[in-house]
């Protein structure tokens, strides 16, 4: 990978910022427009969605960061707009991601834009040269076993069920090795320069190599790819010329987090590789905020660590930073590769390098169906990616945290004991991360039941328990989230320690509206956290069902009825609508009256044919108001 360019605009930023603010009606002679990306101060705190699952936790922050942009920005967008009549403004594109928008504007307005309340900063818009590989002549393919790959494909995790992602040149999708493995759809190829909007491409092969890297297949005679069986998806950040943008970054980033644009959708990629990185010393945040956003959608941000070595701080930003997971590169002898990117981080809690892996004479895909050997850092970021998608096969709801805890405690430890700034960890092991999940202490959360109903001025209670894995002592702290307003909820231990139960009750007083409410219980100790959804129903009253006679007896062909019955408690009003599930093959369920006003009945009629398959079946009567929803059972024999 070739030193990258990157416009160090520090002092233009300053500049910028001092010039006075424009004049409405009309521009300033030679203020020229300037790309820039302008960061507001109010940004979502990720760690705050604590939705039960990784893809609901997915759209709850999608739908987090959407409402903050679109309520934030308001303001900034409609100034742009009038700027933009007045000739000042050129360009303007929202982001979510991150909270700000990429504007090409006159220096005049950038300053304006800067002195604005709402505003954290205004920088400028970066320019990334695209990483070159460096070709080798030496052959190679030990590097795959090296990092103990094949032991996980024998323990039958190849990476299936796992979507992978890269931002880079692109990928050239009709190699052999990596056309069947491409996911395919209007979800999976993303240009933000726009020149290839359509079909996957890479026109010099720096992507298309990293790809091969990670999901490769055998089609040239050997496993290339750390994980076959995982798909892949894109996002062409640089264009043919080889250059990036920060606002074009941004977007990829934005994109990978809702690739079609429905946030119930899902689709979002479970690894990221970035085989690129900045050319410049220090710890530049621009991407901080995109990369947090990321990890919190359980995406740990894979990085090259750059081949700007052997100096001490030679791992550039983003891949410096507290949220990337920065690769250096080793031969398959473990002996580290003398360019590869030194630590330490200049970033607050940041370690980089995290980790190494092989980079040395690496034989992967090229274009037109070929094959390459070629070293650097880019080859071992998608390594570390690949194992990613392994582990994910046998562990698919990993947080962010747990997937790089995994990661470093695998490690083959090299160079000075433990975390040092050449090796990071160590050399990547695939098979050690696994059995240091497999062992590793952990607890589990779960509670019951799954849905309570309490009346206004009632209460409900459910019981979580907490078990230990792995010899796990720890104490798991319980919350609760997602209460009506007006309601209340207690623990009667509010921390487990180890393993055992605590019983939560929640309190309904009167003004507490009725409804349906998915609560979210969490248990949390130290870094590690489980969640789980249950569902509270607050009704004005209840109702109950009931069937008599509960067991009914037919010949095929015959038919017999029940009576259901519906009461009710608490000033209950309103319709109660019946079904009936389970029923045998061959036969029909009716009732004389759904939905029937309560309290009341209605006649059950179960018809059978000469088809009807004999046995005992159990029919589940099933009554449903609003948010409530009851149900009775009846035991059917068919002779």
């Amino acid at each position: 990978m070739n030193r990258m360019k990157r416009a160090l605009a520090i002092s233009l930023l300053a500049f910028v910022v001092a010039m006075p603010a424009t004049p409405a009606g009309g521009a300033v002679r030679d203020d020229p427009m300037t790309p820039a990306i302008v960061v507001l101060k109010d940004q979502v705190d990720p760690d705050g969605i604590k939705e039960p699952g990784l893809h609901r936790r997915r759209a709850a922050l999608e739908r987090a960061l959407r409402a903050r942009a679109d309520a934030g920005q308001r303001s900034l967008l409609s100034l742009l707009r009038a700027r933009h009549s007045q000739g000042l403004v050129s360009a303007m594109t929202p982001l979510w991601i991150m909270n700000g928008v990429a504007v090409t504007a006159t220096r005049s307005v950038l300053s304006e834009l800067a002195a604005r309340p709402e505003v954290r900063e205004v920088r400028p818009d970066l320019k990334i040269q695209a990483p070159v590989l460096a070709t080798s002549t030496v052959p190679a393919e030990p590097n795959v076993a090296r990092v103990s790959a094949p032991a996980l494909w024998n323990l039958g995790y190849r990476g299936q069920g796992v979507v992978v992602a890269t931002l880079d040149t692109g990928v050239d999708a009709t190699h052999p090795d990596l056309a069947g493995r491409y996911r395919g759809g209007a979800n999976s190829w993303y240009d933000p320069n726009g020149e290839h909007p359509n079909t996957p491409t890479d026109v010099s092969g720096h992507g298309t190599a990293t790809m091969g890297v990670m999901v490769g297949g055998d089609a040239g005679g050997t496993t290339v790819g750390v994980a076959p069986d995982a798909k892949w998806i894109a996002a062409k950040i640089f264009n043919d010329r080889g250059t990036a943008t920060a606002s074009g970054i941004h977007l990829a980033m934005q994109w990978l987090l809702d690739p079609d644009g429905n946030p119930d959708t899902a689709d979002v990629p479970d690894v990221l590789n970035n085989s690129w990185t900045g050319s410049s010393a220090g710890c530049a945040l621009d991407f901080q905020l995109d990369l947090r956003n990321l990890r919190a959608a359980g995406i740990l941000p894979v990085f090259a660590a750059g081949n700007f070595g052997p100096t001490a701080g030679s791992v550039y930003a983003p891949a410096n930073n507290a949220e990337a997971f920065a690769v250096g590169a080793t031969d398959n002898a473990d002996v580290l590769d003398p360019s590869s990117g030194r630590g330490p981080s200049p970033c607050a809690g940041a370690a980089a390098p995290r980790l190494t892996a092989p980079g040395v004479s690496i034989r992967t895909t090229d274009l037109y169906g070929l094959y390459t050997v070629a070293s650097g850092t880019s080859l071992s970021a998608p390594h570390v990616a690949g194992t990613l998608a392994l582990l994910l096969s046998a562990y698919p709801e990993l947080d962010a945290d747990r997937q790089a805890a995994a990661l470093q405690n695998g490690a083959a430890d090299l160079g000075a004991a433990g975390l040092d700034n050449d090796y990071g960890y160590g050399r990547l092991d695939a098979l050690a991360a696994y059995h240091w999940l497999a062992s590793a202490p952990n607890f589990t959360l779960a509670v019951t039941p799954s849905s309570r109903t309490a009346l206004v001025g009632g209460s409900a209670t459910y019981t979580a328990a907490v078990g230990a894995m792995n010899g796990f002592t720890g104490a798991v702290a319980l919350s609760v989230t997602g209460l009506p307003a007006g309601a209340t909820g207690a623990w009667t231990i509010p921390s487990v320690s180890g393993s055992g139960g605590s019983q939560l009750t929640v309190s309904t007083p009167a003004g507490v509206a009725p409804g349906s409410y998915p609560l979210t219980i969490t248990g949390s100790s130290g870094g590690l956290s489980h969640s789980t959804q249950v569902v509270l129903v607050v009704s004005a009253g209840d109702f109950a069902v009931s069937a008599s006679p509960a067991t009914l007896s037919v010949l095929r062909g015959g038919s017999a009825s029940s009576t259901v019955s519906v009461s009710v408690a608490g000033g209950f009003s309103g319709g109660v609508s019946l079904s009936a599930s389970g029923l045998p093959s061959g036969s029909t369920a009716t009732f004389s009256a759904t939905p029937i006003a309560a309290p009341g009945t209605s006649r059950l009629t179960v018809r059978t044919t000469s088809s009807t398959v004999r046995g005992t079946f159990t029919l589940i009567v099933t009554g449903v108001s609003g948010p409530l929803n009851h149900r009775a059972t009846v035991t059917l024999t068919v002779r």
